[in-house]
């Protein structure tokens, strides 16, 4: 009896052994897997990274249209374009310059033989087109060139070829025009101004008053006024230099400002002032 308790007893045992090792290889078995996973993850990662889903790589695709800092800075949008070319054309009125050729030649005659050339008889002839503001002036406003072929669209605009780019370069790059729009509105406005019969070719000086010579322009051309004329005087007030005839930035006659009348009036500070006989 004892020994079958004790056959018994080892029999348990040896069950209750063979349960453990194989739980222990269980266990063991698991972990074993569990470590192959985990050593196989980080293989998998950089595969995943380098062959991006198609929603991923079909947003990569889409990204070089989209406008960056960078680019928007490069290409400027058409509305910034506009607001530069506004700035450029912020004034507040025109000055058409007139200028008395006699007065320029009397001094310059050596120096200008297109313009000054004896037998030429110029009388008002167009210095300019100036952009003002109600106090100065903008000038220079970029370095864009005249081209030769829109000078030859507008033959003899000015007394001397050498106005013409010095005209635009100075005060056409402040209009906000083209340089094709800026010849033709500067012979669309010297073209719009009738000069007064006895203005036109004086063969014997002429003694005015400023407030006459004004008047004088006012009955040849209805739609002026004197506050939209200035004469400027040269030699301390003794002779005509030259007519500003002030236009609104559309091109329809205005009011001088004060600054040019004040300038004006001091210029041409005699009672009155001879104008030049033409030669």
């Amino acid at each position: 009896m004892k020994n079958k308790r004790r056959q018994w007893t080892r029999l348990i045992t040896s069950l209750v052994m063979i349960v453990i090792i194989g739980i222990s290889i269980y266990l063991y078995s698991k972990e074993e897997a569990g470590g192959e996973i985990a050593q196989s993850q980080p293989t998998i990662t950089p595969v995943a990274a380098a062959r991006p889903s198609p929603t991923v790589a079909s947003q990569a695709g889409t990204q070089p249209n989209r406008a960056t800092p960078s680019a928007v800075a490069a290409r400027p949008s058409p509305t910034v374009t506009a607001q530069a070319e506004s700035r450029s054309a912020d004034f507040d009125f025109y000055v058409l310059n007139l200028s008395w050729s006699p007065d320029y030649c009397a001094s310059n005659s050596g120096n200008d033989p297109q313009q000054c050339s004896l037998g030429k008889k110029l009388g008002f002839v167009l210095h300019g087109l100036w952009p003002q503001y109600d106090k100065g002036y903008p000038s220079d406003c970029s370095t864009v060139k005249l081209p030769e072929n829109i000078k030859a669209r507008f033959p003899n605009l000015y007394p001397s070829e050498k106005l013409y780019d010095h005209e635009w370069e100075k005060h056409g790059t402040c209009s906000g025009l083209t340089p094709e729009g800026y010849l033709a509105l500067s012979h669309k406005l010297k073209d719009s101004i009738a000069i007064p019969a006895s203005y036109k070719a004086p063969e014997q000086p002429i003694r005015v008053t400023s407030t006459r010579l004004k008047q004088d322009f006012v009955a040849s051309n209805p739609g002026l006024s004197e506050s939209s004329l200035a004469a400027y005087c040269s030699g301390s007030g003794r002779f005509l230099q030259e007519l500003y005839v002030c236009f609104s930035t559309d091109g329809k006659p205005t009011s001088c400002s004060k600054e040019i009348h004040d300038k004006a009036a001091k210029s041409c500070g005699s009672p009155d002032f001879l104008v030049r006989n033409v030669r």
